[in-house]
Parts: structure tokens; sequence; C-alpha cells
């Protein structure tokens, strides 16, 4: 009998392992009147709970544009990029200290990263970001992520941290995303306007009619409802759930997360695994073949389990390192298709070989496996 998944709701949130929760600029900034440290704290405590729970939490942080604005004296948010980069540098690290001093209360180190468009849209550098996400989280620290305003340029940057935050949330395959805003979630109109607007609950998020009563962004941020709209979309690539909640409301975090009716959750069309197949595997063009002992196929379809190069028999084609490559068996049957973390020839040298071997041969080490299992998909 073939077994089907049941497509997430509430219950995701309250069961996730991980998630990626993203608080946004007029959050972070009350409003553009400077870092709101009370509030900061106060979602600090709330990820320090879950923490403590044993869930990964991945923070998507805006507000370096708009803290830097405050500390520029600026009253309106610039156009020009070159003023975007110099705000976001001088807010930048008042946004980092202040998160690293709250979540020290709890004894949890943070980590900045700052990503470009590129730095996910390039194999290398995806794989790069993939694995220094993975270290941090197993390693129990909590990554503050960003974009990279002070580098970034029309033509790299994401548009928004909702879609950052759902790329993020498909990189670490999260079980939710958690968009906090000032809003209490997506209504039916717009409440601003309208009084007799109604909360939209629950949705799911290819539905073209929620799109259709987003409305846009305020003066600090560059993102709206449309872009969390737009977000939730990304993230069901990957099956996540998305919930757009006011970051406002008392312990909003821990009650979303106990699955309380908070805010609009937006379901993905697919269930998890279904959707995660779907989005890696038409990824990129193949660019390579592995050939697999009889062992390597074993583990790969039985266990879920990462590709070590000691299963590894035989290495065609030229790829490098990110690239998507097939696997197949010793009878060129189809087993797997993933991204490799190792390009051709460095793959054929290492092939059949033991891990603990790998810098021995390679003198460097970029992972123990030549396919990690998030990368890798049986077809």
């Amino acid at each position: 009998m073939e077994h089907r998944e049941q497509l997430p709701g509430r219950e995701a949130l309250s069961g996730a392992r991980r998630v990626v929760i993203k608080i946004g600029s007029a959050l972070l900034t009350n409003d553009g009147q400077g870092l709101d440290e009370a509030a900061i704290g106060g979602w600090v405590d709330q990820v320090a709970e879950l923490h403590r729970r044993g869930v990964e939490v991945v923070l998507v942080s805006s507000g370096a544009v708009a803290a830097g604005m405050v500390r520029l004296g600026w009253q309106a948010r610039p156009s020009a990029v070159h003023e975007l980069q110099a705000a976001a540098a001088v807010g930048q690290n008042g946004l980092t200290q202040c998160y690293e001093q709250h979540f020290a209360r709890h004894d949890m180190l943070t980590a900045q990263i700052l990503l470009t468009h590129d730095d996910l849209s390039n194999r290398k550098r995806y794989l790069n970001a993939l694995s220094a996400l993975r270290t941090l989280v197993e390693l129990r620290v909590v990554p503050v992520i960003n974009e990279n305003d002070t580098v970034v340029t029309d033509e790299i940057r994401f548009g928004d941290n909702d879609t950052l935050g759902a790329l993020v949330a498909n990189l670490l395959e999260a079980d939710a995303l958690v968009l906090l805003t000032d809003q209490e979630g997506l209504f039916d109109a717009d409440p601003r306007d309208n009084p007799k607007a109604s909360l939209i609950a629950e949705g799911q998020a290819d539905d073209p009619a929620l799109a259709a009563v987003a409305g846009g962004g305020g003066a600090l941020g560059r993102g709206g409802m449309s872009t969390k709209v737009r977000a939730a979309t990304l993230a069901a690539r990957s099956g996540a759930v998305t919930v757009i909640a006011s970051g406002r409301q008392p312990g909003v975090i821990t009650r979303l997360m106990a699955g309380e009716m908070l805010g609009t959750l937006l379901r993905p069309h697919q269930a998890p695994i279904a959707a995660r197949k779907r989005w890696l595997a038409g990824q990129l063009q193949v660019r390579g073949t592995l050939t697999l002992d009889a062992g390597a196929v074993n583990v790969l379809r039985e266990k879920g389990s990462s590709l070590l190069p000691v299963g590894v028999r035989q290495v065609e084609g030229s790829f490098k390192r990110g690239d998507m490559v097939l696997c197949i068996d010793e009878q060129g049957g189809r087993i797997a298709k993933g991204l490799c973390n190792y390009g051709a020839e460095e793959a054929r040298r290492l092939a059949g070989k033991p891990s603990h071997q790998i810098e021995a041969i390679l003198g460097f080490v970029e992972a123990p496996e030549l396919i990690h299992r998030d990368n890798l998909v049986i077809v």
C-alpha cells in the first residue's frame, strides 16, 4: 500500500525541529526610533526557550539599514545604493552586538551570516553556506542572517528579507518559516482602509487569490504582505509551512510553536518529502555520473545515508564542486541525484577510499562525504 504523507498544518509548528524566524525592520527599530532592545530581548528569550526544548532556530534579521539611519540621523530611507550600503555598515554592528548580548544572558552563542543572492545561486557558494550553517546549527549556535547590504547591488539583492528567509528555509530544509511583522497577519482587505477586513487564518501558499489581497511595503522595509506571500510560495518548495504573525503579540514565538491559532498559516501544496525531491532534483543539469557498488546502493536506498567515497567504483564526466551528478548502480540503473562536494578529478582520486584518507590524498577536506544526504534524492 502506498504511503501518503499528510500536508502539514498547525501541527507542523508544534512538531517542528528546525525553524527559520524572520524579524522585520519596523519591529526591530520600533518603527524607526532605533533598535528596540527590550523587544529584541523578548524575542531572544523565546528563541532560547525553543532552544532548550531542542528546536533548532535560525534567525533572519532585518534592521541594519534602519538602525544605521537612526545612528546617522537620517529621517527618510535613502534610495541611492551607496547610501544604503553606508547605513547598513553603521547599523549592522549595533544589531549584531544587541543580539550577542541578549543571547549571552542564556549562555548561548550567535554567529553573524551576511549573504547575497549570488551566495545561494552560485553552486560552490551554496554548498559553502549550507556547510557553515549546518555546522553552526549542530553546534547549537544561533545563526543571525541578514542580506549583505554593505556590498549588495541591485543586480544581486534578494529584494527583501522575507525572500531571504524562504531561501534559507529551503537551504536547511526547515519545517517552518515564521515571518514576524507589525501586522496581525494577512487580511482579506487592507485593515487600515477597511474596518471590516478579516484575518485569513489559513490558506495554501500558491493560492493566487492571496497575492491579490497582499499589500505593499512600509517606509522602513522593502517587504510587505506581497513579499511574504511570495516567500511562503518559495518556502513551500521544500515543504515548509509559513506563518505570518505580529511580533508585538506577547510570547508570539513560543505560542506559535505550541500550535496556537495566531496570524496566517500558509501551507505547502506538497508534503515535505515530495516537495524536497521535486525542488532538489529539478535544480541543476546533471554534469557527471558516479557508479556505486552494491553496498553504497543499499545504504542510500534503505538507510537514507550520505554517499561516502568508499562506495564509488567509477567517476565519469567533468563537473565542479556543487554540480549535480547522477548515481547509478553497476548495471547502469539510476539510483540517486545529488550535489557533489568535490570536483570530478578530486572524486576520481577519492573513489573507493575511506573518508579518513581524504586529507592525505587531496591535502584538504571539504567534507567526509561525496554527497551529503541533505543534498541527495533517490530517483
